[in-house]
């Protein structure tokens, strides 16, 4: 796993901040930007591998859901910084795969409650008659559960990416995390501009993110916006 993580990582030489100004500096955020970007996608593809078999055992083991969330909350109540030196030992003390390992265990809960909660909302009369065709417990979750529900596992993604952007940029207390990079450097040289550029840069990678994921979610349930189509049509006549 650490192999593969580091393979995905940008690894060109980081260009430096230069000056007390914005201007010049574009290539030094863009390069950030593409770190952070590259550390979250990863961080939430291995907790959505370890959230669905998860959510999937909870949903047809009931009882394991109430231990199962315990543990996540859990995880998630371990501050960032001993969640890294926990991992390091593992991980590497020299890298950024603490980082993303432990955003990754900090999306579980969000995910996990999510995909749980948005199974349990599908109609019992969809389930029943996904039994009455034949269709076996797995097939059932893969073809009609996971699909409808969507819209709620989207809304999970969405929480989950966001918190993980911010989150990622903790890692700068280690000298690490992406664009927090630029709170460390701008923060120790004392460049105002840096930490702004860092903030903003944040900012707006968690709102292009979250309305690619809005965006995603449309394409996923086209059933909800043809269901839109005759109370808009109504509305306006």
């Amino acid at each position: 796993m650490t192999v593969a993580l580091e393979a995905l990582v940008v690894s060109a030489a980081p260009p430096n901040w230069s000056g007390a100004q914005y201007a010049g500096n574009v290539d030094v955020v863009w390069y950030w930007a593409q770190v952070h970007i590259t550390y979250t996608v990863i961080a939430l593809a291995l907790g959505c591998a370890v959230a669905l078999p998860l959510s999937y055992l909870a949903h047809r083991v009931p009882r394991a859901y109430p231990p199962l969330l315990a543990i996540t909350n859990a995880l998630y109540a371990i501050p960032s910084i001993a969640m890294f030196v926990l991992l390091a030992p593992a991980l590497g003390f020299t890298n950024d795969r603490p980082v993303i390992v432990a955003m990754a265990i900090y999306s579980l809960v969000i995910l996990v409650r999510n995909l749980v909660e948005s199974l349990r909302s599908i109609p019992p009369a969809v389930t029943d008659a996904a039994v009455a065709m034949g269709i076996g417990p797995f097939r059932r979750f893969v073809t009609v559960e996971l699909p409808m529900a969507a819209p709620g596992i989207i809304a999970g993604l969405r929480v989950a990416t966001v918190s993980t952007i911010s989150l990622i940029s903790v890692g700068a207390v280690v000298g690490r995390g992406g664009l927090g990079r630029l709170f460390d450097d701008g923060f120790q040289r004392r460049i105002t501009e840096e930490l702004v550029a860092g903030l903003v840069a944040i900012v707006v990678l968690a709102m292009l993110a979250d309305l690619l994921l809005v965006l995603v979610g449309r394409l996923l349930t086209p059933w909800l916006r043809a269901g839109d189509a005759p109370r808009t049509r109504g509305a306006t006549t």
